[in-house]
């Protein structure tokens, strides 16, 4: 018999504090993504952030949902997004997994949404058929080093035996490559990297659309999914902890001192991710400064899914890049979240929502 256990922010807080979460085989949330979903400021306090599945007192398998909203005539939308599915392989083919979705979509009266899925996880919500594909955004991946150590193995297991060797030339050919930006300038514009979101760039940035605020993004940049510099918990089958994982707020400022672009970096393991961007029509300074910020953080690949900031890199022949290809994320609703939706809405996602800028 399978029984399903929903956690709402008390109930979570509870579940954490009293050790209850490290009691079973495998951890369903670790104790910091669990501190941080009570803290979101998109979540009442009844809404459902955790789902439970035990089958004679044995965790088999959870959920993670999300909650957000879209402000729709100056009314909330509440939905959520799906963060974590799991079911353990000591309980496969009970269909658990479609119990807890089940329960999910029982919660939110069917307004789900996902992203960043794997491939299996896809397959999966194709094949329950609640969900539709909704416009995909397109992005782009700009290579500033070589990486073969881990994208070679990566495809072809078997040439892992050679990964000292694409090692050595990856150090050989950074190298060279580090040796060529080196005589990347500091740009002679105003800037300032802070922590977090300041009241100037609060004021800067409510001229946007956007589907999160300032206080919304300082939020997960408080309260962070993932830990920078720990180890990697064996029990938790999603990330927890990264050698590096750091969140940078961008003010950047034109010729006159007059406030013109801000943005959110997150920078893990060398890979730098634009979640959110504000900027009038001009770009070039942000792209100049990108470029500075990438030579001396190290960075070896931007991953964005700003339209407009991707067209000026690809056409920008001082950009340091050696490669580039294109990405899709794609996004799905559930049927019923698309009925509840006005017709023909769109949500305007940029890169960091849901829970991408979280990971």
């Amino acid at each position: 018999m399978i029984e399903l256990k929903t956690l709402n922010k008390k109930a979570l807080s509870e579940f954490i504090s009293s050790g209850k979460y490290r009691s079973d085989a495998f951890l369903p949330i670790t104790k910091h993504r669990a501190e941080s979903q009570i803290r979101n400021p998109k979540a009442d306090d009844d809404q459902t952030l955790l789902i439970l599945a035990y089958e004679d007192e044995k965790l088999a398998g959870y959920v993670g949902c999300l909650p957000d909203f879209f402000l729709i005539d100056g009314k909330k939308f509440r939905y959520a997004w799906l963060s974590t599915l799991f079911v353990s392989s000591d309980f496969r083919g009970k269909r658990i997994a479609q119990k807890l979705l089940d329960k999910a979509f029982e919660e939110y009266s069917g307004n789900i949404a996902i992203t960043e899925f794997t491939p299996e996880a896809e397959s999966l919500y194709n094949k329950i058929k609640f969900f539709k594909y909704i416009q995909a955004k397109e992005g782009k991946r700009f290579y500033l080093k070589t990486d073969f150590q881990n994208i070679i193995p990566a495809k072809k297991t078997q040439l892992k035996t050679l990964k000292p060797f694409f090692k050595l030339s990856d150090f050989f050919f950074n190298s060279l490559i580090s040796f060529k930006n080196s005589f990347q300038e500091k740009p002679d514009f105003k800037f300032e990297i802070l922590s977090e979101i300041d009241d100037e760039s609060k004021d800067f940035i409510i001229q946007f659309p956007s589907n999160r605020t300032a206080d919304e993004i300082n939020w997960f940049v408080k309260n962070p999914w993932i830990l920078e510099g720990g180890k990697p918990d064996s029990e938790y089958l999603f990330s927890s902890y990264s050698k590096q994982f750091k969140y940078f707020w961008i003010k950047i400022f034109n010729a006159h001192n007059e406030f013109e672009a801000s943005a959110l970096l997150l920078l893990r393991d060398g890979h730098l991710k634009i979640p959110y961007l504000f900027a009038n029509n001009n770009l070039q300074n942000f792209i100049d400064f990108l470029a500075y910020f990438s030579e001396k953080n190290r960075v070896k690949q931007i991953t964005s899914y700003q339209t407009d900031l991707n067209s000026e890199i690809e056409n920008n022949g001082n950009f340091p890049k050696i490669h580039s290809r294109n990405m899709e994320r794609r996004y799905m609703f559930h049927e019923k979240m698309l009925s509840h939706l006005p017709l023909n809405f769109k949500p305007n996602f940029q890169d960091g929502d849901g829970d991408c800028a979280l990971t």
